[in-house]
């Protein structure tokens, strides 16, 4: 058992094996000079300050109440901080945690099955101080890290998480397993088996339409119900296969693009890949970029002057969306030849690529969180439409909250021109329960 005795000038970490008498601290320090708890925290003999045990020696044979107890140095506290030397978490990173406000327990620094908090936040930060609460401006917030801990993934969701990545890599390998897209193929032809040697009439037509948005729509609402077992390569794959569905204006997805770059160095021309563009009816290419639905990526915790700021992801995203238009832009009619000659076997016959003021699609992020509560506030809401308008005329900012509403507002137009009110009704009501 672990536990903090904070005092005015610093913090011990007390440790109590579970076993009565099970002295492998004391042979670890003894036979290797330091010793591992919890896999989390690392000690040397010099950070030993007391061992005592409860009126016994410690051998094997001790009884319950002959448990030793250690007592090591963990951290200094001064300036309002506890300051914990990176070495003892196993990183590079020394951790400064606010004295007041935090209570220093093992679940601040361990996860489920012994995963260290800490460790992988400094892979997120190399280097570099780890501060959590207080007023400095590079802390992490006590708010979002006590939401941190309350979120990092527990037993049941790692087990959860290791069976849907199985099934997401071995699925296709057993019987009955088939994609999206074979099922959609499959129902078409059954949907339009009896309608050969026949026009279709006006609302067989929009039924039709009806039901290839309503199964787009319940497609991507359970992709989204397990976002997290799928790598970004993963996700984007599965998006790609249905994008001309969800974007009809689109006839034509090219991947991995390679555009020229003109400007990064002066004197040679540099290649560029972008994952993915698309092409419309007219041969116009834009380009979309593609992001897994995380729901905390579109607007930064810290408010700047009462103002919500996008994240670096999104401000990142952005950033090389624009660079992507720049140079697509700027090649200009030579790019549009090479485009054409080296994809034209992606697009339909005739068709020649045209680079005509191309504009960007970012799909990203959510409105809701992955347990179905809201993500955003309503002035978090207003400062993300402010910064979608501020890009309005050069990129279409998305969330998959954004797409799932559009979808059940096309369904609920589509059923209302069919004339089926039965129909209209209960996709109005799903359209709203995703709102609600």
């Amino acid at each position: 058992m672990i536990s903090f005795e904070v005092g005015s000038k610093g913090v011990t970490l007390e440790y109590e094996p579970h076993f009565g008498g099970n002295a492998w601290v004391t042979r670890e320090l003894k036979a290797a000079g330091k010793v591992t708890l919890s896999r989390v925290f690392f000690f040397r003999t010099s950070d030993l300050v007391a061992e005592t045990a409860h009126g016994a020696a410690h051998d094997d044979e001790a009884d319950e109440d002959d448990r030793p107890l250690y007592r090591f140095r963990f951290a200094t506290t001064k300036n309002g901080y506890h300051r914990i030397p990176g070495r003892i978490l196993g990183i590079d990173n020394d951790v400064l945690i606010v004295a007041e406000g935090i209570a220093l327990d093992r679940k601040v620094f361990v996860a489920e099955r012994n995963i260290s908090i800490f460790r992988r936040i400094a892979k997120l930060k190399p280097g570099s101080e780890i501060v959590v609460g207080g007023d400095r401006v590079d802390s992490i917030a006590v708010e979002a890290f006590g939401e941190l801990l309350e979120r990092f993934p527990n037993s049941i969701e790692v087990d959860r998480y290791a069976a849907a990545r199985v099934e997401t890599i071995l699925g296709e390998f057993f019987d009955g397993a088939t994609s999206a897209r074979d099922h959609y193929e499959s129902y078409l032809n059954r949907r339009n088996a009896g309608a050969r040697g026949r026009a279709l009439r006006r609302d067989e037509l929009l039924r039709a339409e009806i039901d290839k948005f309503v199964y787009l729509r319940e497609t991507l609402s359970s992709w989204l119900a397990r976002a997290a077992s799928y790598s970004e390569k993963e996700w984007q794959k599965m998006v790609v296969g249905v994008i001309l569905l969800l974007f009809p204006k689109y006839v034509a997805v090219l991947e991995n693009v390679r555009i020229a770059d003109f400007y990064s160095r002066p004197d040679k021309r540099k290649n560029r890949y972008v994952d993915l563009c698309v092409v419309d009816a007219n041969g116009n290419i834009d380009v979309i970029e593609i992001k897994k639905p995380f729901d905390d990526i579109l607007l930064s915790r810290a408010i700047y002057r009462g103002n919500s700021v996008p994240t670096k992801e999104l401000s990142g995203t952005i950033m090389q969306a624009e660079k992507y238009l720049f140079h697509l832009s700027k090649w200009g009619v030579e790019g549009e030849r090479e485009l054409s000659k080296r994809y034209g076997s992606a697009l339909p016959a005739g068709l020649q690529i045209r680079v005509t003021n191309p504009k960007a699609l970012l799909l990203l992020g959510r409105h809701r969180r992955t347990d179905g509560t809201g993500g955003l506030t309503e002035n978090q809401s207003f400062d993300l439409e402010v910064i979608k308008r501020k890009y309005v005329n050069m990129m279409d900012i998305v969330t998959y909250d954004d797409l799932l509403r559009r979808l059940d507002r096309i369904i609920v137009s589509l059923t209302e021109r069919a004339g089926s009110a039965g129909l209209g009704q209960r996709a109005d009501k799903r359209g709203t329960e995703r709102r609600d």
